[in-house]
């Protein structure tokens, strides 16, 4: 999984399996003999793009080091239902402990990827980047990112720590758009950190007040509408790197990319996006 710490994933599927397993599958561990091991298959049942297939294995590896996954999609493709998207072998009781674990994961990042696919194409001809938010499930935000990636969008920052993004909320308790970007600029001095900045405008004022003070890479139109927004490109004019955010829904987007905006950020592409159908059932045994 391109991009994702070892130590990252390895926390989350711990945390996940102490949630769900605590001191034993005691269903498996009563109805299951501890050598059984068997075959099974991760079966979709909707259409869109699968994301975590990689993740499939690196679970089941490391619950069972002998299991044999048979990868037979890759993630990003797109797919139906029908597919079937990898086989693995293993032992029963760590097939059992994975399932769901699995199965839950898979379902949200593909959801996620699916969602990406469909907003990156629509304005794949335009040169514009469409980018997420922080609107991420709680501890998956690593993970939901990838998927975004997976399906053909771009990320932001990955927290309050990699880029300062200067908000309402921010030029509000600061005193206004210069005031918060000079605060800015005097943190960064102090403490020698070399971050990118973004400062959302609400209005054409803000905006020129943004462009004067300077000292920032982004500009973010936060719900302009698109004959402003139009406007507003054409005001920065490269100067800065425009931004727009806010109202922007799948029906709207194509009409906002062709602006000439640089990024839209969309939080839809994690926070609307759904689970896509799977199955991970074991193969019934012949006699």
């Amino acid at each position: 999984m391109e991009g994702i710490k070892k130590s990252l994933l390895e926390a989350f599927i711990d945390a996940a399996l102490r949630e769900d397993v605590k001191d034993g599958d005691h269903t498996s561990l009563a109805c299951i003999d501890k050598d059984s091991r068997d075959r099974a298959r991760l079966i979709v049942k909707d259409t869109g793009v699968i994301a975590g297939i990689s993740f499939a294995e690196y679970v089941f590896k490391r619950l069972d080091g002998s299991s044999d996954f048979i990868r037979l999609m890759e993630d990003g493709q797109d797919v139906s239902p029908g597919d079937v998207a990898f086989e693995i072998e293993c032992g029963t009781h760590a097939f059992l402990k994975a399932e769901r674990l699995v199965l839950n994961t898979m379902q949200r990042l593909s959801g996620v990827s699916s969602m990406s696919r469909k907003y990156a194409k629509l304005v794949e001809d335009l040169p514009v980047t469409i980018l997420d938010t922080r609107k991420t499930t709680p501890l998956m935000r690593f993970l939901e990112k990838w998927a975004v990636r997976v399906g053909g969008c771009s990320n932001y920052r990955d927290g309050l720590y990699d880029w300062i993004m200067i908000k309402d909320n921010h030029v509000e308790a600061s005193g206004g758009v210069t005031a918060a970007i000079q605060k800015v600029k005097s943190y960064l001095e102090a403490t020698s950190k070399n971050l990118d900045v973004t400062v959302e405008v609400r209005d054409m004022g803000e905006l020129e007040e943004a462009m004067h003070e300077g000292g920032i890479r982004r500009i973010m139109l936060d719900n302009f509408e698109v004959p402003e927004l139009k406007e507003a490109v054409s005001l920065i004019n490269g100067r800065f790197e425009s931004e727009a955010s806010g109202g922007i829904s799948y029906e709207n987007l194509r009409a906002y990319a062709e602006t000439g905006v640089d990024f839209i950020s969309v939080g839809a592409l994690t926070h609307s996006a759904g689970s896509l159908d799977m199955s991970l059932k074991i193969q019934k045994h012949k006699n």
